[in-house]
């Protein structure tokens, strides 16, 4: 992450020096935006505002030795990334410096890097054009083997067409020139300032899912790919156990996971649990299509933002290959809070709760990079944006939490009392909700599942029926109450056991297929069918509790994660149980 070589007469002095607050002077024609090196370490603060000769400076480094009077050189140039092969595998700070890990905390790997953040790797090139095509944006130009689990490709980058007059083939560098089109290089890796989305030839709107493996989204609360969802719940509640549980299952190319703000030993166990973890997809490594941004709480509290950023930035390079990058941002709480820290320290008039009034803006243009999309080479592709918020006590009312609601499709709400309750994943069928469930459902029923979406209204019908019953039972006792309505209870028990829970330890149940898991909704709406027709013939409620449910509550646990034949079987034994109750 660097700007360009600084020319000496862009020099000025540092007047101000507050945490990652840093005011200079004398930077001529300095600009909003713009990278200014400071001290004599070349620390990187970025402009966020210019008045007059004094400039005032976000950094993104640790601030401590820097004095008024050190030097302050402005690079001409934004905040710029370096993106090219050696991303997959790999983890690195909101800068883009590689981390290592150390026996307790995650640190930048700072030797053998240049000046510019560059390390010197070579790399096998392997053309796909010849000298004389002719090419276009988003076209490609060649691959580079043996860099992840996903192919690398190397493209024309936009605003750059014509005729190949060169081409490379071997061994190459980071920074080589791999072809030449109509008089411009084009080089093996890329610089592109992180904050400005890369460019598409079209936004598609015609939603398609994202498979998460996870029951209660895919069923209940669908995100689709290209969109933004949020995971907003308490301390406890399992955030982070779900989004590493959808980074690791679902049906994404490549993820990127943004660790920003949060605690170091999470961080580590991500790492850890990714190196380890075998990818279903292509049978090497999770970790091999998988990016690690990480900033966590003990590093400088800017960097939250940059790792942010710089994390929809990575996406967007590997969607423009062709490919569906994921983006898990956790947490966007911390962001906020590091926005808030640092507008206070700049003296500019709190909003609601202390947050700078700018954050609805800052959350739409983190949300608004997620798309799904024609690239420039005419190939769909997509980033899907997941980020958490902490709100808290678990106040749902605080403004990241509202703020998010409006720019999100679907949102996962975790609750705490079904945390507590060790039902996991938590996500709370009342407060959580998907924009995109219509379209969805229209997907569904083209690829075969037209009852995709009745079964899920009628399962979410049931779930919120048994909710009003459940109180009133606490009042007046389940055996006050009339039997169709005792099965009602018994069937939301059901859904929530059966279904919505997910043992994410279990080899056949940390993932779902969307075949096994519409048979498991079947196979609960089904018995609660059978227990309602029993009921109408006489049958107490009292004899069909009596009923021995734990093939429906196990039944996700028989066979593997796409196989749902043992379902079937399950269900026929149970209705067969249920019909011979008298």
């Amino acid at each position: 992450m660097s700007g360009s070589p600084t020319p000496a007469a862009r020099v000025g002095r540092a007047v101000r020096v507050t945490g990652p607050l840093i005011e200079a002077d004398g930077v001529p024609d300095v600009a909003m935006g713009e990278i200014v090196r400071m001290g004599a370490e070349g620390i990187s603060a970025e402009v966020v505002g210019v008045d007059g000769a004094r400039a005032t400076m976000q950094a993104y480094e640790y601030t401590g030795g820097l004095r008024v009077g050190d030097p302050a050189a402005g690079t001409g140039q934004p905040l710029t990334g370096l993106f090219g092969p050696g991303l997959l595998g790999h983890a690195f700070d909101g800068l883009m410096r590689p981390l290592s890990s150390a026996p307790l905390w995650l640190r930048p790997d700072r030797p053998g890097d240049d000046a510019e953040g560059t390390r010197e790797r070579r790399w096998t090139f392997v053309p796909a054009v010849a000298v004389g095509d002719t090419v276009g944006e988003g076209d490609v130009l060649g691959t580079v083997p043996t860099t992840g689990a996903v192919e690398h490709r190397v493209l024309t980058p936009a605003g750059c067409a014509g005729t190949v007059e060169r081409i490379a083939a071997g061994e190459v560098g980071d920074l080589d020139a791999v072809a030449r089109v109509s008089g411009r290089d084009v080089h093996l890796s890329e610089r592109w300032p992180i904050r400005r989305p890369r460019p598409v030839r079209e936004r598609l709107t015609d939603p398609v899912p994202l498979h998460t493996g996870q029951r209660v989204l895919d069923l209940f609360f669908p995100v689709a790919r290209g969109a933004a969802a949020a995971v907003t719940g308490g301390f406890g509640t399992g955030k982070t156990m779900l989004l590493q549980q959808v980074a690791k299952w679902c049906d994404a190319d490549v993820i990127v996971y943004v660790g920003c703000g949060e605690r170091g030993n999470e961080m580590a166990d991500v790492l850890d649990d990714l190196g380890r973890l075998v990818d279903a997809r292509t049978g090497g490594r999770l970790v091999d299509r998988t990016v690690v941004v990480a900033n966590t709480s003990n590093m400088p509290m800017m960097a939250r933002e940059l790792s942010i950023y710089t994390g929809v930035g990575i996406a967007e390079y590997f969607r423009d290959m062709g490919h569906d990058a994921v983006v898990i941002a956790d947490s966007t709480s911390r962001w906020a809070e590091a926005l808030r820290e640092f507008a206070n320290r700049r003296g500019d008039l709190p909003a609601e709760e202390g947050f700078p009034a700018d954050l609805a803006s800052e959350l739409a243009a983190f949300y608004e990079r997620a798309g799904r999309v024609t690239t420039l080479g005419g190939q769909e592709a997509s980033v899907t944006v997941i980020g958490a918020v902490s709100p808290p006590g678990g106040d749902m009312s605080e403004p990241v939490t509202t703020i998010s609601q409006r720019f999100v499709r679907a949102m996962w709400m975790l609750d705490r009392d079904l945390a507590y309750a060790r039902h996991y994943p938590a996500v709370h069928w009342s407060g959580s909700f998907a924009r995109d469930a219509a379209g969805l459902a229209r997907w569904q029923t083209v690829h075969g599942d037209p009852e995709w979406a009745q079964r899920r209204a009628r399962a979410l019908e049931v779930l919120a029926e048994a909710d009003r019953l459940e109180s009133l039972a606490e009042v007046i006792g389940v055996s006050s109450l009339p039997g169709r309505e005792r099965v009602v209870v018994l069937g939301g028990r059901l859904l929530r056991e059966g279904v919505l829970a997910q043992n994410a330890l279990h080899p056949n149940d940390a993932t779902c297929a969307d075949a096994k898991g519409a048979a498991l909704l079947d196979l609960v709406l089904d018995v609660i069918d059978a227990c309602h027709a029993a009921i109408a013939r006489g049958v107490s409620a009292t004899a069909l509790e009596r009923v021995d449910m734990g093939p429906v509550i196990r039944a996700a646990q028989d066979g593997g994660p796409e196989d749902a034949t043992a379902i079937a079987a399950t269900r026929e034994r149970m209705l067969d149980a249920i019909r011979r109750v008298s």
